[in-house]
């Protein structure tokens, strides 16, 4: 037997292709969450903490994803099954970290198979490789990952023989002594899988709980004389999520690691710590992000672009050169080149904005295409609606789209369209290029190209029609 502390380098090299199965232990109810959602459902930066963990396995080189369900087991298929590479497993009886590995059937495995938990959301893909290079490397048959952390607080401590990993100890079950080893379990196990077919039905459930641990699994592969190692690794991949206040911790690294990343590629953050921009989001190098924005999703955003304080963004493409000024909030929309939006502005999901258009401050469009170059400064609502280039919307027009049948109906407005304020297109209807709508008109007609359309009341004055006021009357 071989049992050696194997600390990672900061060599990426990726693993030789071979068979690669993770297993993510997800069964647990999470009781200290004190929520009713299944704890691996909960987002860390925007993502549910497993669909994290599901990711880093696929890029680490996962062939086969077996998550281990039983706590909200319904809830979480639905948002897991659908991913690919991905095979749910029950655990109906919560029994014990190796009775869960059993019910994701190592038996049917073959080749390497990597074990975590499903509530570490701090995992990369980067730490799986380095993992898996070393067990390969070594040629071991087990390995558990291990970190030195200052409070070890409940995890299991890593006991060792004159350095040799002997075995590790559940916090609850431990000794005074072993409470103060500060090395602990991560959660993280590397093993072949004939390994595990052979040793897990072997772990009995002599402790407090009577449970059955998967670490047992160390002792019995070290008295078997099969090559067991611990590879050290950063606190980071220990950070799980039990609480609350550690789901909060958790996403606060993850927009930091994220922000990093962004200033390492140009971008530039004026307070890094208070914007929050999710893992998925793009940004080109050159673009200016101010304090208190949220961007999220599948987010991209060209180079030399400037996003003002206080906006929401989601799943949107916004150019090169656009400002986003403060306080605008934009959904599933497209932003073209050198555009401006807001401030306190918002896009509702398919709007597009061409280039050099400019879109001012409460100003909501939706379902709108609005074309280059033209302008809505403020207060107005377009919806389902085709705008052309160079055209001039006034302050107060509203396109009214939804109709008494509780259908959405179409306007369309040509090029160069000069629109005066407070006007209402009565949807369905077209303006032709170069017509002008008179201001305050309600337009229920089409207007032809280059005519001129008013439609509101005659405005009537007559004069001396106000009664005296009694400080004109004659006094008695």
């Amino acid at each position: 037997m071989a049992s050696n502390d194997l600390k990672m380098d900061n060599r990426k090299e990726t693993p030789p292709a071979q068979n690669l199965t993770v297993i993510a232990l997800a069964a647990g109810k999470g009781t200290r969450m004190k929520s009713p959602l299944p704890k691996v459902l909960h987002p860390v930066a925007g993502r549910p903490m497993i669909e994290k963990v599901i990711e880093a396995s696929k890029l680490a080189g996962a062939t086969q994803i077996r998550v281990v369900v039983g706590h909200g087991q319904n809830l979480v298929r639905q948002i897991i099954e659908p991913m690919q590479g991905v095979v749910c497993y029950a655990q109906d009886e919560q029994l014990g970290t190796a009775h869960a590995v059993r019910c994701a059937r190592p038996e049917d495995i073959e080749g390497d198979v990597v074990i975590m938990n499903g509530d570490h959301p701090l995992i990369e893909a980067s730490d799986i490789k380095d993992f898996l290079r070393i067990f390969r490397d070594e040629k071991c048959d087990l390995a558990v990952v291990t970190a030195e952390v200052k409070n070890p607080g409940e995890f299991g401590r890593i006991v060792r023989h004159r350095g040799d990993l002997m075995a590790i100890v559940e916090a609850k079950d431990a000794s005074a002594e072993a409470l103060k080893i500060s090395e602990i379990n991560t959660g993280i196990y590397i093993a072949k899988a004939d390994v595990l077919a052979e040793f897990l039905p072997k772990i009995k459930n002599n402790n407090v709980k009577k449970e059955f641990y998967i670490t047992d699994l160390i002792a019995l592969c070290i008295q078997d004389q099969l090559r067991v190692h611990a590879i050290k690794a950063t606190a980071k991949v220990a950070v799980g999520v039990n609480n609350q206040l550690e789901l909060a911790k958790a996403t606060r690294l993850v927009f930091k690691r994220k922000a990093l990343r962004l200033l390492e590629e140009g971008v530039l953050m004026i307070d890094p710590r208070t914007t929050y921009v999710e893992e998925t989001v793009q940004i080109g190098a050159g673009t200016v992000l101010y304090p208190n924005n949220f961007i999220r999703g599948r987010t991209q955003i060209g180079s030399f672009s400037v996003i003002e304080s206080n906006c929401f963004i989601s799943d949107c493409e916004i150019g090169d050169s656009v400002q986003v000024r403060g306080g605008s909030y934009l959904e599933k929309s497209k932003v073209q080149n050198k555009a401006v939006v807001g401030p306190y502005a918002r896009l509702r999901p398919e709007t597009e904005i061409g280039e050099e258009a400019h879109v001012g401050n409460f100003v909501e469009m939706k379902k709108t295409k609005f074309g280059k170059r033209s302008k809505a400064g403020h207060l107005t609502y377009l919806g389902d609606a085709e705008v052309g280039e160079d055209v001039n919307i006034g302050c107060g027009t509203i396109t009214c789209n939804y109709a008494i049948d509780h259908k959405k109906y179409k306007t369309i407005i040509g090029d160069r369209v000069f629109v005066g304020s407070d006007t209402q297109f009565v949807a369905p209807i077209e303006i032709g290029h170069d017509a002008i709508i008179g201001s305050g008109s309600t337009i229920t007609k089409d207007v032809p190209a280059k005519a001129l359309a008013v439609a509101r009341g005659k405005q009537i004055v007559k004069e001396n029609y106000a009664p005296k006021s009694k400080e004109t009357e004659p006094s008695e």
